[in-house]
């Protein structure tokens, strides 16, 4: 890569993007000075990630912003939308659970999640555990008796006019039965958010003068009631460790490192109790000192999230003035960002680096194997098939289908080793008459591809993510499918490597090779590309199912008249599935049909037997 002119380059705040020679991103920054800043990237004596970086990237562009806090939102937005391999980020929030409070929908469900957060939705934690949110859940549904059922299970007792089980227990205040008031479920979801929120103080204080008021009321019913959402709410709090005497707000920042590595652990801590509690390990893909992890750190940690008023870390940023604005622009509110120096914040620091050391210890001995592995295993790959360098994105292609009805294909990605989910897309096959996996796979091939040659002819910013060539393309099957891969290949003028793997002797077919490969077992390269063959086959057949079942309901829903596609609609979101709906009786069929069309479709389903419970 060559070395833009200086004159080129704003002497201004702003991010900067490397790109490799598609235009992928492979390393976000933000700058200072953008000219000073890009300048360093081309001197002689660069670490050597960075020089890797470098050495991997083809172009370099820039974003210029007015301020350098804006330049710092910026890069966190750019790295959030694009991943790159080179940046350092928090992995992916499915490793950690959270509860969630599902604000959006009409009546608001508590339920622990993982994954991409959703809008519309309230989240507190991470937590450590799965099984210590349900439990802390299950006590605070005493006191607070929101549902934690699912949609489709919530509809079909509001259809059937039934409650649950957790009504009759009272963990759960039957909204889909009508047995509670939308302002008073509105006040159940809200206690329980500020209660999560750590104002635990004032909501006990309140349960404890509405049990009061009613027993001098001479209410003892429901004075018994509110002394037993008082003891849940105590038990709630007793799970939750005491972090400080003080009722005050902030997080903790620890972090044990290596060159390679750091074990991150925050703790959250709302009104002098620990609320959430966040333990990972990061892959330091940058060389940077412990005050610039910390940087990455704050920036992953409250890119999206309102800081609280006190953040305390084990080292200050470079630049303490830029991160406290930054902070404090994030809260709309003054933040503290400090280094605690004594007294009860000191000590918690202290246990918080503890338990990030024994964590880094713990992972260093499980994961070191795993890493040199997948690193053994691209390398053993990229030997065994004469590839140029380590295939670090695999596609991996394969078909489904019965006698040719319901076709279909799949692709997934691995990068690095590892499965990259986000880029799974799967295909309905269009185009081949009857049962012909090669021709099918030639057209989920073609489409593919063709939209590579698309999206990379668009602006970068416009790329989606069919837009990057994988480095090897994997089809299930033998030397018919390589030759049809290589087909489509050779028509698009592209230079893509391509490999078939066989179940028969997990044999490896190249393109212009007679024999095939035959990878001795054990090897690292035979268990990846095994790996992500089978992960393209249960991808594919997942698919197939969905089709064929939804196929299988259409042709019975079909014969029955009086069903069209609101009714054929309104069944699958009772029943879920044609079995269930077979297993029906007829008058839960008439909870959903018209009594002369639940009777028609009943006979249907039943081979025109006697209709039994349908007047």
């Amino acid at each position: 890569m060559q070395r833009p002119p200086s004159a080129e380059i704003p002497d201004g705040p702003g991010a900067y993007q490397f790109r490799d020679v598609h235009g992928a991103i492979l390393y976000v920054g933000k700058a200072k000075s953008l000219r000073k800043r890009v300048g360093s990237y081309f001197s002689r004596d660069l670490a050597i990630r960075t020089r890797a970086m470098v050495a991997a990237a083809d172009s370099v562009d820039w974003i210029v912003t007015d301020t350098e806090v804006e330049a710092l939102m910026l890069e966190y937005s750019l790295i959030q939308k694009h991943r790159p391999r080179f940046n350092i980020r928090l992995r992916d929030d499915k490793s950690y659970p959270f509860l969630a409070i599902t604000r959006s929908e009409e009546w608001p469900r508590a339920t622990v999640m993982r994954g991409r957060r959703r809008s519309g939705t309230e989240y507190f934690g991470p937590y450590a555990h799965a099984y210590a949110i349900r439990q802390t859940l299950d006590l605070l549904l005493r006191t607070f008796p929101v549902r934690t059922c699912s949609n489709g299970k919530y509809r079909r007792h509001e259809a059937s006019g039934r409650p649950c089980l957790l009504f009759h227990i009272e963990r759960c205040s039957g909204p889909c039965v009508g047995e509670v008031t939308p302002e008073v479920y509105q006040q159940y979801v809200d206690g329980l958010a500020a209660f999560l929120s750590g104002n635990s103080e004032s909501i006990g204080e309140a349960i404890r003068s509405e049990m009061e008021a009613a027993s001098e009321a001479l209410e003892f019913e429901l004075a018994a009631r509110h002394r037993d959402r008082l003891a849940a709410i105590e038990k709630a709090l007793a799970k939750q460790e005491v972090a400080s005497t003080r009722k005050e707000d902030f997080d903790l920042f620890a972090i044990e490192e290596d060159d390679l590595e750091a074990s991150l652990v925050v703790l959250n801590v709302r009104n002098g109790r620990v609320s959430g509690r966040l333990s990972t390990i990061v892959d330091k893909v940058e060389d940077v000192t412990t005050a610039e992890l910390t940087e990455r750190m704050l920036s992953q940690a409250y890119g999206s999230e309102r800081p609280p008023p006190q953040v305390l870390v084990q080292r200050l940023p470079s630049d303490l003035e830029l991160w406290s604005d930054w902070l404090e622009y994030r809260r709309q509110a003054g933040v503290s960002l400090r280094v605690p120096q004594r007294g009860v914040k000191r000590r918690l620091m202290e246990t918080a680096a503890a338990n990030a050391k024994e964590a880094f210890a713990r992972h260093r001995l499980r994961r070191q194997s795993d890493h040199n592995a997948r690193a053994k295993a691209l390398r053993s790959i990229q030997e065994v098939l004469g590839l140029p360098e380590p295939p670090l994105r695999i596609e991996a292609f394969d078909i489904a289908t019965i006698q040719g009805r319901d076709t279909v294909g799949s692709m997934v990605v691995m990068e690095d080793g590892l499965p990259r989910r986000s880029h799974y897309r799967r295909f309905k096959v269009r185009d081949v008459e009857g049962q012909d996996d090669f021709a099918s796979m030639e057209e989920v091939l073609h489409r593919r591809f063709t939209a590579y040659l698309i999206e990379r002819e668009q602006p970068v910013a416009e790329r989606g993510k069919f837009a990057y060539p994988p480095s090897l393309l994997l089809v299930d099957g033998g030397a018919g499918q390589v030759s049809r891969a290589m087909k489509v290949v050779d028509e698009l003028d592209l230079d893509i490597p391509v490999a078939g793997l066989a179940k028969r002797m997990e044999e490896v077919y190249l393109p212009g090779r007679a024999e095939p490969v035959r990878i001795p077992r054990g090897e690292e390269a035979l268990y990846l590309l095994q790996q992500i063959r089978d992960e393209a086959h249960r991808f594919a057949n997942a698919y197939h199912r969905k089709l064929r079942g939804r196929r299988m309901v259409d042709s019975v829903l079909d014969d029955v008249s009086g069903i069209g596609p609101t009714r054929k609609k309104a069944l699958l979101r009772r029943f879920g599935s044609l079995k269930r709906i077979r297993e029906a009786e007829a008058d839960e069929l008439k909870e959903v049909l018209p009594d002369e069309v639940a009777k028609r479709l009943y006979g249907v389903l039943h081979g025109g037997g006697d209709v039994v419970g349908v007047v």
